[in-house]
């Protein structure tokens, strides 16, 4: 069965301080309505962005909020970091929340935060894949620096919960050999050429496909598939108060997209929703969009966000319990566990 996640940057319009109570609050629902995973994102500097650059003490304090849901970070910027540090920080994260640790890493996407930290954007593949197999090392009980250097506590546990974000094939490939969990995002750069042929615009699962399949190709034999589909998705009681909200945060969100190189394809409300693969609708129309993305289908596990359309919280909530109660059962998805919806 295709497991459910919940994932937040924390982007609700509040200062930090109330970005981090509304978050915790949605993790808590979403793990009351059975998800299964709750992911959030590292962002440095830029609210806009994200509100978020410490994922880990985020995470421990939403452990103590929580019993059951798995906490991950999706990603944690590795170029950035100290690869002994964060294997630190996520094995403590893993012990203080009972075994419940997924570590996600990726190579990061905001060239002006690596200034801040004294790296260059343009070596942040090579400077990821070294602190990757560091951290990997670390987590297998690898010296560091000195034969009485070990982690402690051990991360040995981490080791099969270790994930890579990608953009490429390449990247995929990356994942499988490693044999670590694969992570998709909720929207994919488009390249000048579109599987198709000129004029047509690829769906989010064709642009994905390719990453998957390399990804499958490389796992070593007998290894067990682990690929997270994220997808922005926002399911609300009415098609009209779902669009209401769409409208306004994707139409804010497309500024930034389009400063990042990723214009909208138009500028109606649905010509905006397909720029940026958004899933809008009631419950029937979310259902029927979902049950075509066939990269969605095909993995393990699929965490749904509300960014880029960044409804108010209460609208959040509600959509997390749609998505648990009608949304997720209707596509065969969710978790083993008896949602106690309340």
């Amino acid at each position: 069965m295709t497991r459910i996640g919940f994932f937040t940057r924390l982007l609700d319009d509040a200062g930090p301080a109330e970005r981090y109570r509304i978050a915790t609050e949605q993790i808590v629902a979403a793990e009351r309505h059975g998800f299964d995973s709750a992911w959030v994102a590292q962002h440095h500097f830029h609210a806009a962005e994200g509100g978020l650059p410490s994922p880990f003490v985020f995470l421990a304090h939403a452990a103590a909020a929580t019993t059951r849901i798995r906490l991950g970070t999706a990603v944690v910027t590795l170029p950035l970091e100290d690869p002994v540090r964060v294997a630190e920080d996520a094995v403590v994260l893993d012990l203080l929340s009972g075994g419940r640790a997924e570590l996600g890493v990726g190579s990061g996407s905001t060239p002006a935060s690596f200034l801040a930290f004294g790296e260059r954007f343009e070596d942040r593949s090579e400077v990821f894949a070294e602190k990757l197999d560091a951290l990997v090392a670390a987590f297998a009980g690898g010296a560091l620096a000195d034969e009485a250097n070990r982690l402690h506590p051990s991360g040995r546990d981490l080791l099969g919960h270790v994930w890579q974000a990608t953009f490429s094939a390449s990247g995929g490939a990356r994942a499988g050999r490693a044999g670590h969990g694969l992570m998709l995002s909720r929207t994919q750069p488009r390249p000048a050429a579109a599987p198709g042929g000129p004029g047509r615009r690829a769906s989010i699962a064709e642009l994905q496909q390719p990453i998957v399949d390399a990804y499958l190709e490389a796992l070593p034999h007998g290894a067990t598939p682990r690929i997270l589909a994220s997808r922005t998705l926002f399911v609300a009681d009415s098609r009209d108060e779902a669009r209401r909200h769409a409208e306004l945060g994707i139409r804010r969100a497309a500024v930034m997209f389009a400063r990042a190189g990723q214009p909208p394809i138009g500028d109606t409300l649905d010509e905006l929703i397909a720029s940026y693969d958004a899933h809008v609708g009631t419950v029937e129309e979310v259902i029927e969009s979902l049950a075509a993305d066939t990269v969605a289908a095909q993995a393990t596990e699929v965490a749904f966000q509300v960014h880029s359309v960044d409804p108010p919280h209460e609208l959040v909530l509600r959509s997390i319990e749609l998505i648990a109660s009608e949304v997720a059962p209707a596509l065969g998805w969710g978790s083993r566990v008896s949602a106690d919806a309340a």
